[in-house]
């Protein structure tokens, strides 16, 4: 009884207050217009903006061109800077480009982007060895049979999404450096080498400067003929042990040696950031999130990003529009609202990450981050039924929130809400893949839009002319409602599931 009167209180209190449309809520959800986000995209996924690349002059010009409609459609700047207010928050990056890296094992040298791949910014300074221990598919179960502190490791997962989780588990256990078995032959190693070789020989992007501790942090993605070197052992018997967790003990520890060495440069971005300030409820925030930065070129090609994420960033830019009119006219957001759009997220969630860590507002008191990426395209799944969205985290942190979601679609969008990537065991974990996760882990409730992934994610083949306008406007209007209810009812989204335990509820 305890459990349930809450909840059904809840819903009828909510029921009682959105069951009719709100005429003033459609009223500026008309402002959202396909010519608007055709004309915004048009020009941050042209080929004047070169890609977008992180810190590259294709990003700084597109972040002034967010900052320009910012300060034109009347947003506060909210960043202090000496005695003026921007809309910049500079973001600090270091570039860490791969120098001389390889594995050594027995007599064999095993080097970066052929055998081996190296993921990560440490500097060892020099080879350095260590004891690498199989710890099977990375299970708990798994770490309760083998010690993995101080040490390397070795999992195996079933693709390259199931990476992140792998490394963090083993992290978690002490383990000093992850050696990551993903691939099935040498043949679909090399494929893979040479997709990371085109994503990192550039250099890779992170927040902190590499240190040189003769260890050091990172992950290498290791072929079937390295793991056989490693342990006396072929892949496919390695598998077979994996499946029982008691024969791990069977894999003799093995001894390897590793150097990875890099050449670190300052890099400077930013994040824009456009204020509008509530009433009654304006110490209370809402944000809506998307990054307009993107992949830059490849060779000669360039990398538009139209719908990763040039779709999400319009959106914001138009969303941001609808919300200073309404001020304009008397009817404002209760809660103030920060449009954000952030830098660095396809270098691993940077630019909200350094937001998280420096945010310009309490977190505490940000009731919700609405994060859109990718939102202008249909995917394969969904060619006979083009109106859906796919909705990530909206239940992970608040029951009312997914609660009021679903309710808001119902009232006035009328989508297919497609919550496949939601499930907790999806291989692609896209609730860690995005800019909302660095609210979701400090218990900020979260939801993200995201129309899921086609031929052209991360390809040149990526362009204006494949989105879908329609879409891309019905998808912003469903965002738009949903920030219109959170902004104005009169309390915040429930925290009912806390991600970090460690971490209260207000």
């Amino acid at each position: 009884m305890k459990k349930i009167l809450p909840g059904i209180f809840m819903a009828c209190a909510f029921l009682s207050v959105n069951a009719q449309t709100d005429t003033k809520a459609q009223k500026y959800a008309e402002t959202i217009t396909k010519d608007d986000l055709y004309d915004y995209l048009s020009i941050l996924a042209s080929d004047a903006l070169e890609g977008r690349e992180t810190g590259e002059r294709g990003q700084k010009m597109a972040a002034a061109f967010i900052r320009d409609h910012f300060e034109e459609i009347g947003l506060q700047p909210p960043v202090k800077e000496g005695e003026k207010m921007s809309y910049y928050q500079p973001v600090e990056l270091y570039k860490n480009t791969p120098g001389e890296i390889y594995v050594k094992v027995k007599n064999n040298r095993y080097d970066n982007f052929k055998q081996v791949v190296f993921y990560g910014s440490a500097d060892t300074g020099k080879e350095v060895s260590t004891e690498i221990v199989f710890a099977g598919n990375g299970t708990p179960s798994d770490y309760e049979q083998v010690d993995v502190k101080d040490k390397a490791v070795l999992v195996l997962v079933n693709n390259i999404q199931a990476s992140q989780g792998a490394i963090e588990a083993a992290t978690k256990n002490g383990a000093t450096t992850v050696f990551i078995a993903s691939a099935t032959t040498d043949e679909e190693f090399a494929g893979l080498a040479s997709q990371f070789k085109g994503w990192l020989s550039g250099g890779s992007l992170t927040l902190e400067k590499p240190k040189n501790d003769g260890m050091g942090s990172g992950v290498f993605f290791v072929s079937p003929t390295v793991i056989n070197d490693i342990f006396n052992t072929p892949l496919s018997k390695l598998k077979e042990i994996a499946e029982n967790p008691d024969k791990l003990k069977k894999v003799k520890t093995s001894k390897a040696a590793f150097k990875t060495e890099q050449k670190t440069e300052m890099v400077n971005t930013e994040n824009v950031l456009g204020y509008l300030e509530g009433t009654d409820k304006k110490d209370e925030l809402v944000v809506i999130t998307a990054h307009y930065d993107h992949i830059g070129r490849q060779g000669d090609k360039i990398n538009n990003g139209a719908d990763d994420d040039g779709s999400g960033t319009s959106a914001v830019m138009e969303l941001a529009e609808a919300f200073v009119k309404a001020k304009e006219e008397g009817n404002g957001p209760r809660r103030s609202m920060l449009f954000m759009l952030v830098t660095g997220e396809e270098k691993g969630l940077l630019g909200s990450a350094y937001y998280a860590a420096h945010p310009v507002f309490p977190l505490e008191n940000t009731i919700v981050d609405l994060n859109i990426d990718m939102i202008g395209r249909i995917d394969p799944e969904h060619k006979d039924n083009p109106n859906y969205v796919y909705l990530v985290g909206s239940n992970r942190l608040s029951t009312e929130l997914h609660e009021i979601s679903e309710k808001v679609n119902e009232t006035y969008t009328q989508f297919d809400l497609d919550y496949t990537y939601n499930d907790e065991n999806h291989p692609d974990r896209i609730y860690y893949r995005s800019d909302h996760w660095n609210f979701a882990k400090n218990n900020v409730p979260i939801i993200f839009y995201f129309n899921g992934v086609h031929e052209d994610y991360h390809q040149p083949s990526d362009t204006i002319d494949k989105i879908n306008f329609e879409m891309l406007t019905k998808r912003s209007k469903l965002v738009y409602y949903t920030a219109w209810v959170l902004a104005n009812r009169s309390e915040r989204p429930v925290v009912d599931k806390l991600q970090n335990q460690n971490l209260k509820k207000d």
